[in-house]
């Protein structure tokens, strides 16, 4: 005889929600669960101050991440956004870090609301996003298609796995696929279109698009370089319910072809808008110098006294902002840094410029400067298991160029309010001498390790190619010296 109570789906309503379980549970199952769900959404309806939500995906385990701040919900940035920080988030809404994927590029659409936060660094120990380091409620330089978001893994205590897991749906695009620009003032732009098996052209939705895709397009079609992706309906086109979406690409493929889609998105397109590209044949390439990185690195021992305006900018380890809070005598306590220098050389055939236009740059009171971006590189370690253990970053706060070619004259320089930029080969160089060009190491026990040093490592100004922008290599740790060698240049 058929047990009908385990192959029943119950419905408990609780307030103006519902909570949906498993029949075939335990009473004490189902109590736990409910419990469980009762406590996350009631903090939601209460809006509590940090209180967090995914918006733009299929559940509420998916979607980009807003959070709660003065009474209004808003959005964060992607800036800096990474596997730690989308723990964080899914650890805070009550998921485990099985299965957890950040996502970028406004993956469940564009930012409906103002950024609250950007520039996020957490250490993995906190418990709530707003506990992380960011650079304060509502600053931010960011556009609406920079949204982050994340993946969370489904908690065991709902539905028991029934939704199929987002790797398993994501498809390769078909063979000998063509695709086509339209409506661009000029034929190196417009809106991306995708021949499908009926004869048909449909458009691609926008959520999620960014120039590594635009890069694959402009190749495809021979249109030389991507120079913006965007997420628009500035070129008309309307969405379908074949319409694909969740297009991604590596950024090397040399067709679309290449490339992969998810397959649960098809037909769905949250933001309405339209996937475009804007192709050139002249871009910057920035080559990072490995053999300067391995003849400069160092370590360094100094006081925290010294690294007041570092760490302002959060350029040490998470720990010495705890001494910072606890112990009255912080100043006076070391910190060791793995110091290096940073020579970058831009090998294209057009100028490299800083993200954001001149009238947007910040500035920095203490090191009296400015930053044209906010990301221009990172600095991470490695150990044998592949887990970040130590991590720097540099913003870009004089890009200039500090050596040139012969027959090639400098113009670009930050000195009073300066243009910033890199000019076709010249090379911009951060010493070691410079704040914040370095790894804080301080919590590192001796060992052999991995170091990455990338530069435009979150893909946001267009280049030629991505391929040569990271240097990874060896580091070697004793108690009394570091090396870094065996360098290569790779993709980030």
């Amino acid at each position: 005889m058929i047990n009908h109570r385990r192959s029943l789906v119950c419905f408990v309503i609780v307030s103006t929600f519902i909570i949906l379980v498993l029949c075939d549970e335990t009473p004490e199952e189902i109590k736990r669960q409910r419990a469980f769900l009762i406590r996350k959404h009631l903090k939601r309806l209460k809006k509590q101050e940090g209180g967090i939500k995914l918006v733009g995906g299929r559940g509420e385990f998916e979607g980009n991440v807003e959070i709660l701040h003065e009474g209004t919900w808003g959005a964060i940035c992607d800036d800096e956004w990474d596997i730690t920080e989308a723990n964080i988030i899914c650890k805070q809404l009550g998921y485990s870090e099985t299965n957890v994927q950040p996502t970028v590029n406004s993956y469940f659409g564009p930012a409906r609301r103002k950024y609250w936060m950007d520039n996020i660094y957490c250490d993995g120990t906190e418990k709530e996003i707003s506990s992380c380091r960011f650079d304060g409620w509502g600053q931010h330089d960011c556009t609406s298609s920079e949204a982050a978001g994340v993946i969370c893994e489904k908690p065991e205590n709902v539905l028991k796995k029934r939704l199929t897991p987002h790797k398993k749906v994501m498809r390769r695009l078909p063979q000998n696929l063509k695709i086509r620009l339209r409506d661009g003032r000029v034929k190196t732009e417009g809106r991306v279109e995708i021949k499908t098996e009926n004869d048909k052209w449909e458009v691609i939705c926008g959520d999620g698009w960014s120039l590594l895709e635009a890069i694959v397009v402009c190749k495809h079609l021979n249109l030389g370089y991507a120079s913006d992706a965007m997420q628009t309906t500035y070129f008309g086109g309307n969405l379908t319910n074949n319409s694909l979406a969740g297009i991604k690409c590596v950024g090397n493929e040399y067709s679309l072809s290449q490339c992969m889609y998810a397959k649960f998105h098809t037909g769905r397109c949250d933001s309405k808008d339209v996937a475009a590209v804007s192709c050139t044949n002249a871009l910057a390439d920035l080559v990072i110098d490995h053999h300067e990185l391995m003849r400069s690195a160092h370590l360094e021992d100094l006081q925290m006294f010294f690294l007041q305006c570092a760490m302002e900018e959060n350029c040490a380890a998470s720990t010495a902002y705890d001494i910072q809070r606890t112990n009255p005598a912080w100043h006076l306590e070391p910190r060791r840094l793995l110091r290096f220098t940073a020579k970058i050389f831009n090998a294209g055939t057009d100028d490299f410029r800083p993200s954001i236009p001149k009238h947007l740059w910040e500035w920095h009171m203490c090191h009296r400067h400015y930053h044209s971006m906010e990301v221009f590189a990172t600095f991470d370690i490695y150990d044998n298991k592949g887990k970040r253990v130590a991590e720097g970053h540099k913003a870009s706060f004089c890009l200039e160029d500090n050596q040139c070619l012969p027959g090639t004259k400098p113009k670009f320089a930050c000195a009073n309010y300066g243009d910033q930029g890199i000019s076709v080969n010249c090379s911009d160089i951060y010493k070691y001498t410079v704040d914040c060009q370095w790894v804080d190491i301080s919590d590192l026990s001796p060992g052999l390790y991995t170091m990455k040093v990338a530069v435009n490592p979150e893909f946001k100004v267009p280049e030629m190619t991505f391929e040569n922008n990271a240097a990874y290599c060896d580091f070697y740790y004793s108690q009394y010296y570091g090396t870094v060698t065996n360098c290569s240049v790779q993709r980030p």
